[in-house]
C-alpha cells in the first residue's frame, strides 16, 4: 500500500498556491503538467531520468532515485523562487 505524505506547510492555507506554482514552474521546464494533478509530473520526470517510477508501490526504488526525481522538481521550484526574489529586490533598489 502506498503511503501518502501528510505535508504540513509553515503558512496555513498555502497548499493550493504551492501546487499552482509547481504547475507553472514545471511547464516552464518543458513538462506537460495537469493543473488538477500537479504531483503526477513526477512520473514524467522519472521517465526522463530513466527511473522506473510507477503508480502504487515503489518499494524497489532506491532513495537516490527518489531524490533525483524530487530534486529535479524541488530544485526547479527553488531556482524560480530565487529568481523572483532577486527580481523583486532589484525593483526595490530602483525605487
Amino acid at each position: 500500500m502506498a503511503r501518502r505524505r501528510n505535508r504540513q506547510y509553515a503558512v496555513p492555507g498555502v497548499q493550493q498556491a504551492v501546487q499552482a506554482f509547481k504547475v507553472e514552474v514545471m511547464r516552464k521546464e518543458g513538462y506537460d503538467v495537469d493543473p488538477n494533478r500537479p504531483d503526477d509530473v513526477k512520473y514524467e520526470v522519472a521517465k526522463e531520468l530513466g527511473i522506473p517510477l510507477q503508480q502504487g508501490a515503489n518499494g524497489e526504488l532506491t532513495t537516490e532515485s527518489a531524490g533525483q526525481i524530487g530534486g529535479k522538481i524541488g530544485g526547479s521550484m527553488v531556482r524560480e523562487l530565487i529568481r523572483l526574489a532577486e527580481q523583486q529586490l532589484a525593483k526595490q533598489r530602483q525605487s
